[in-house]
C-alpha cells in the first residue's frame, strides 16, 4: 500500500518518473553537466517533499545508443548490453545527486553488479518506496532488443505506479517534430491506440502497448520547464496525456 500523499500533493501517490538520458547533457554534447543533474535532483526532491513515493528510470543515450552503435559494426544485442551499462552509470550519478541534498535512494539494477547495485527484485523495491526512499532502476529491463521506455513501463506495471511522467526536452506530443517542422502541431491529449496508429515517436510502441494493457497513463511533459515535475505530480494538466 503507497503512503498517503501529503497535504497539498495532488491526485498521485506512487509515479514512475521516465527520463532520458540526453536530458542530463545539459548544454553538452555528450556525458553529464554536473549543474543539469543537480538541478534535476532538486526537482525530483521537491517532488518527494511532498510524500509522493517514487521511482525513475534514465535512458543512456547521453552515454551510448545500442541502436546508433548497430549501425558502426556493433552486433546490436552487444550494442543493447553497452546502452544498459550506460544507464547504470547515469542512475549511480543521480543517485549522487538526490543524496547530497538529502534523499534516501537506491539503485536497482536488472543486471547483477553487487558491488554498486541492488539487483532488482519487486518485493523489495516496493519496500524502499514505503519506507521513503527513492528507487532508480537502472539497466533496462535486462534484455537486449526493449528501450528504456519498456523498462519504465514494465517497472511502473510491477510496482503499482498510478502513472508515468516522461519527462523530454519538449513540451508534449506533436504530429511530427517539432524542432524541424515549424508547423507542428501539439496533442493535449491522446488514446493509447492513436498515439500506436500515427506511429508517434516520443515512446516506442511496446511501452505504450504494455501502458494500455495495464491502463496506466502517461503524460509527457517539458522536463527544461522548472517545477513541471511538481506540477504533474500535483495533478495540474500540462504537456500531452496518453490514456
Amino acid at each position: 500500500m503507497a503512503r498517503s500523499a501529503a497535504s497539498g500533493a495532488g491526485q498521485y501517490r506512487r509515479i514512475m518518473l521516465k527520463l532520458s538520458g540526453e536530458a542530463l547533457m545539459g548544454g553538452a554534447n555528450y556525458g553529464i553537466e554536473a549543474e543539469t543533474i543537480q538541478a534535476v535532483a532538486s526537482e525530483v526532491e521537491r517532488v518527494h517533499a511532498l510524500g509522493l513515493e517514487i521511482a525513475l528510470v534514465i535512458g543512456g543515450g547521453n552515454i551510448y545508443r545500442g541502436v546508433r552503435a548497430a549501425t558502426e559494426g556493433v552486433e546490436r544485442a552487444t550494442g543493447d548490453y553497452m546502452g544498459m551499462l550506460a544507464t547504470v552509470i547515469n542512475a549511480l550519478a543521480m543517485q549522487n545527486a538526490l543524496e547530497k541534498i538529502g534523499v534516501q535512494t537506491r539503485v536497482m539494477s536488472a543486471l547483477e553488479i553487487h558491488a554498486i547495485a541492488e539487483p532488482y527484485i519487486r518485493r523489495r523495491a516496493m519496500r524502499h518506496l514505503e519506507k521513503g526512499r527513492i528507487v532508480i532502476f537502472a539497466a533496462g529491463t535486462g534484455n537486449p532488443y526493449f528501450s528504456t521506455d519498456t523498462a519504465a513501463a514494465l517497472r511502473a506495471a510491477e510496482i503499482g505506479a498510478e502513472v508515468i511522467f516522461k519527462a523530454t526536452k519538449v513540451d508534449g506530443i506533436y504530429d511530427s517534430d517539432p524542432t524541424v517542422n515549424p508547423e507542428a502541431v501539439r496533442f493535449d491529449h491522446l488514446s493509447y491506440s492513436e498515439f500506436i496508429a500515427k506511429g508517434l515517436k516520443v515512446m516506442d510502441a511496446t511501452a505504450v502497448t504494455l501502458c494500455m494493457e495495464n491502463a496506466l497513463p502517461i503524460m509527457v511533459f517539458d522536463l527544461m520547464c522548472k517545477g513541471n515535475i511538481e506540477r504533474a505530480a500535483r495533478g495540474e494538466s500540462l504537456g500531452t496525456l496518453v490514456n
